[in-house]
């Protein structure tokens, strides 16, 4: 663990992993919200604490909200696994820096396109061009491991 830590690129994925995991409960927390504010609950017996059945029920806002938070979900959790194998194989720390960024803020940028309704393509670009990094660390560290096996 302390190599891990020692090693800039990986304390650099560390930083942004960990931003991206708060994300993804801010996420939760402001579904959650609406859900609570639209009185759309998933479950009957939350409808039923909440006010009874006739709030079970889906609302598009919050399935809208549901939506981004599973993207996060099918997006992030990949990076995760592919920005910690990528920061041991020895990138530079330049390069590395901006494939964490650029994932980073592609991912913020969906979010907020995805929650506020923004105009077509955005939120679309944004998730391609969070995919380009991920691509580019699984190339690489597919190139690295390959070399030794």
């Amino acid at each position: 663990m302390a190599y891990m830590i020692r090693n800039d690129v990986f304390s650099c994925f560390a930083f942004y992993a960990v931003l991206l995991v708060i994300k993804m409960y801010i996420l939760a927390i402001i579904t959650g919200q609406v859900r609570l504010r639209k009185k759309a609950f998933a479950n009957p017996e939350d409808a039923l604490r909440h006010g009874g059945l006739q709030f079970h029920r889906e609302d598009p806002y919050v399935e809208r909200c549901r939506r981004a938070h599973i993207n996060d979900m099918e997006n992030i959790l990949p990076f995760l696994f592919l920005g910690a194998i990528y920061s041991m194989i020895g990138p530079s720390l330049p390069v590395a820096r901006l494939h964490f960024l650029v994932f980073f803020m592609a991912r913020i940028l969906h979010s907020i396109a995805y929650l506020f309704a923004l105009q077509a393509p955005t939120r679309s670009l944004a998730y391609t061009i969070a995919q380009i990094p991920c691509v580019s660390m699984a190339v690489q560290t597919l190139m690295a491991v390959t070399a030794y096996a």
